[in-house]
């Protein structure tokens, strides 16, 4: 089997393992459902009190909210992606096996999580945003180029969050239990990607700073493509630096660790 298709049989395999937790998608449709419920209320009215806010009306800001909800577990913003698994397979020396693969470790454990991505992006976010699109006024652009030019960006965003979440995994080779590290990591995605608020209401330096790291990339440059914000091609720049940067890092954190390679347990 050539490298081609093993990595895609790994992403298969990983949308097909996320497939089989029915009951779970189903709950995690309804969180997501009520969260954005609750989110579309509180940003209305903040928006009766501010209209236009962040150079948005309401009925952008309303279509942000729900792709918030899409991206949460597509893009595994809080966590939730294969870096807890890539972490315990860390800790008990299990990762010994997947080193012992005739298979890249970066490689296949991205394969992995984009299979995971575009189940959670069909199984649990299509729901709620075609929810909120039904029950709410939203901005919905009515040319495919752009939602052709969104879909590229969300695909460089699957590749930044894996980056992000990766060199996250990683850390296990030294600090032996990620739960801190997580728990960090969970904080930043939620506040500086743009899920507790768009990034471009944030003021002064403090907005500036946060639109330029790489947690930005993974809603809030989507969104803006879709809503008529931004320029794809720039965009795409900012991304895929951010891609490259990540994804390089954590290939040469790779090597790092796999020189010494630290086993506690079994």
């Amino acid at each position: 089997m050539g490298a081609g298709r093993l990595y895609a049989a790994v992403a298969v395999g990983g949308f097909r393992r996320y497939a089989t937790y029915r009951a779970a998608t189903a709950a995690g449709v309804f969180t997501n459902t009520v969260f954005g419920l609750i989110l579309v209320y509180t940003y209305r009215a903040l928006w009766d009190e501010k209209p236009h806010l962040g150079g948005w009306d309401q009925p952008q800001v309303v279509t942000y909210v729900w792709l918030g909800q899409a991206f949460l577990s597509t893009l595994a913003i809080g966590g939730g992606g294969v870096e807890a698994e890539l972490m315990e397979r860390i800790r008990t020396g299990d990762v010994a096996i997947d080193l012992y693969r005739p298979a890249d470790l970066q490689l296949w454990w991205l394969a992995a999580d984009l299979g995971r991505a575009f189940f959670q992006l069909l199984g649990r976010g299509l729901v709620p945003f075609a929810f909120g699109a039904l029950c709410f006024p939203v901005y919905l652009p009515t040319d495919a180029g752009t939602w052709l030019a969104f879909g590229v960006a969300v695909l460089l965003a699957m590749l930044v969050g894996f980056g992000i979440r990766f060199l996250l995994a990683l850390s296990a080779f030294w600090l032996l239990d990620g739960t801190g590290v997580s728990q960090i990591s969970m904080l930043a995605g939620y506040f500086c990607s743009g899920m507790l608020l768009p990034l471009n209401v944030f003021p002064g330096v403090l907005g500036e700073v946060v639109r330029a790291l790489p947690w930005s990339s993974l809603l809030q440059a989507p969104a803006e493509i879709l809503l008529g914000h931004a320029d794809p091609l720039g965009t795409y720049l900012f991304q895929g630096a951010w891609a490259v940067v990540l994804l390089g890092a954590g290939r040469l954190l790779q090597s790092a660790a796999t020189r010494r390679v630290v086993v506690q347990g079994g």
